[in-house]
């Protein structure tokens, strides 16, 4: 039997359009093995957000080629997208798919090796269409990620990923809801609806964000329901009371800030003020109280000066965030800021950096501290030892206790040791 080995780059869609591939080629017959294994094939879902994708993607497919080379090395995702005949001259690089054509690439594959050729699969994303990629398992996990939207049109002047991921488009409604019955049928406890800019779907048609959060939601055997990154607009009344009314919504809010300077929002063509974001963040908290809202923020973007950083991590305090990702700005070919004046030097960035994360640990552990005492509903995911599982709530908070993976309970948080919360399970 030949043998398949996977690893994925980048976020939780790439994570899920991985999942989709790997399962198009175990019906072809192929098994899945660990990337760290010896395979006739390996599937690299490359990312190209920040220069550290591009060089882990293509450090990863030289390894591959030089640890095993008799593979042939398929290259899909962002930086397969937007760099595809450089790839395509890697040693062991068969096919390069892009962000298209992966129900394909089987096919795909095997035609190349057939013909003994390179083959490049990356189409022009100009009139692209939603391509329905069904997972039945993710691979070791409870929960499961679900791709409803695809594509990007804000050109957000640092970003990259509207060249790599093509227009907006979504998931049919009713495909939405045959995913969920599908993924809780096949026994997942919790889903999380993921898409490149999540706000945008159902564009071009009667259908909304929330008519698909709602699908999910009320499709049988659905027990938990997590909602991916979203824009701080989408937040308004009638969608926090929408959420709020949902039992198996969990209440952790990822919305995007990248900035608490209002000039440097300005400068990133983001599309909401540090006001605005703060009236999202009030009215989600008022609508679900308990709620965690996380967010990104870049440092160190052209010409952000050290007023404008005090200014993020003043305005980061201010919102309450219950957790930061923080990532240095990395200039990408193609974008407005790689033209930009003022670029930041590395050392002031990761310097800022250093500062956001030492803020963002603090902000989680006291959003953590804040809990103790809760009876929160915790999905235990993997075992700890001594008859000890970990888990998280449903503001995915970590917690440990005495349980067994896979399960469900009410847990009395009664202590944490940083941002891991203890407890003690009450039903």
């Amino acid at each position: 039997m030949r043998t398949i080995a996977a690893h994925t780059l980048g976020c939780k869609v790439n994570q899920y359009d991985t999942e989709a591939m790997l399962e198009r080629f175990e019906r072809a017959g192929y098994r899945t093995v660990s990337i760290r294994d010896a395979a006739d094939v390996y599937l690299i879902n490359t990312c190209t957000v920040t220069g550290t994708g591009d060089t882990k993607s293509e450090k990863l497919i030289r390894r591959c080629a030089r640890l095993h080379p008799d593979c042939a090395i398929v290259v899909a995702g962002c930086l397969a997208q937007r760099r595809a005949e450089e790839l395509l001259q890697m040693d062991n690089v068969r096919l390069v798919i892009g962000t298209q054509r992966r129900g394909q690439v089987v096919e795909l594959l095997e035609e190349a090796l057939a013909q003994n050729a390179r083959v490049n699969a990356v189409n022009s994303l100009k009139n692209a269409e939603f391509e329905p990629l069904f997972v039945s398992r993710h691979e070791g996990k409870t929960r499961a990620s679900m791709k409803i939207q695809e594509g990007c049109d804000r050109w957000c002047s640092y970003c990259i990923i509207p060249a790599v991921r093509g227009p907006v488009r979504s998931m049919k409604l009713e495909d939405v809801r045959a995913e969920a019955e599908r993924l809780a049928a096949s026994g997942y406890r919790e889903i999380v609806v993921t898409g490149i800019h999540l706000a945008s779907y159902g564009r071009g048609t009667s259908d909304t964000l929330l008519d698909a959060i709602r699908a999910v939601h009320d499709a049988p055997g659905v027990e938990r329901v997590r909602i991916g990154s979203l824009e701080p607009m989408t937040a308004t009344e009638d969608f926090a009371r929408a959420l709020a009314e949902m039992p198996g919504l969990m209440r952790q809010f990822h919305l995007s800030l990248q900035s608490g300077s209002a000039t440097v929002l300005e400068r990133m063509k983001r599309r909401y003020t540090p006001e605005e974001y703060l009236a999202a963040c009030e009215t989600l908290r008022r609508y679900m109280p308990d709620c965690a809202i996380t967010t990104d923020v870049i440092a160190g973007f052209p010409g952000e000066t050290e007023a404008e950083f005090e200014e993020t991590l003043e305005f980061v305090q201010r919102a309450r965030l219950a957790r930061i990702h923080a990532f240095p700005y990395s200039r990408r070919s193609g974008t407005v800021a790689d033209r930009m004046p003022d670029q930041i030097d590395e050392a002031v960035k990761h310097r800022r950096i250093d500062k956001l994360i030492e803020l963002g640990n603090k902000l989680e552990e006291d959003f953590v501290k804040g809990l103790i005492g809760n009876v929160e509903s915790v999905l235990f995911e993997t075992a700890a030892g001594d008859g000890l599982a970990e888990g998280y709530t449903g503001q995915y908070v970590r917690v440990r206790a005495q349980a067994e993976p896979g399960s469900i309970h009410r847990v009395r948080l009664t202590g944490a040791e940083g941002a891991l919360a203890r407890g003690e399970v009450i039903d």
